[in-house]
């Protein structure tokens, strides 16, 4: 079972650093394989429980993402109506550790199941040409998810 200090731990052996450094490790990238933590709190923000890190990804065509259960009660699942035409939709297990491939641009807008309605989502945009962005959002959440969905296109806009 992972834990988030487990997780610390190996990344202290592996690369120098403070400790508060270590209390949120930076995402990392491997061979076009990248990683988004799924966390009881936000690092360094424990007023924003339940959270991806990051919660906003851009990527390019044929890159994976590698979903992290670092605290246990979380899982990764696509957004019904958040992925584009001819891509495949995922449903991770409770704390499972789950690799996306990601081979057609657009949106990708996902869920944790358990913690959803408290805002607990992400999205990733893959390549240039994003043509599901409109219908992307144009879907419906509830509770905090509508407003967390909104702030994370927002983002997206402005990186773009």
């Amino acid at each position: 079972m992972r834990t988030r200090r487990n997780f610390i731990i190996t990344l202290g052996a592996v690369a120098a650093g403070s400790s508060a450094a270590l209390a949120c490790p930076a995402p990392v990238v491997a061979d076009r394989n990248h990683k988004v933590l799924m966390l009881n709190a936000a690092c360094g923000d424990p007023d924003r429980p339940n959270v991806f890190e990051p919660a906003l990804l851009r990527i390019n065509v044929g890159d994976s993402v590698t979903f992290l259960a670092m605290d246990e009660g979380h899982n990764t699942a696509s957004k019904r109506g958040m992925v584009p035409d001819g891509a495949t939709s995922w449903n991770g297990g409770l704390d499972e550790e789950k690799t996306i491939t990601f081979d057609v641009p657009g949106v990708y807008g996902y869920i944790c199941l358990p913690h959803y309605e408290v805002g607990m989502v992400g999205l990733i945009a893959v390549g240039d040409d994003l043509p599901n962005l409109k219908a992307a959002k144009k879907v419906r959440h509830p509770g905090k998810a509508r407003r967390a969905f909104r702030a994370l296109f927002k983002q997206l806009e402005v990186k773009s």
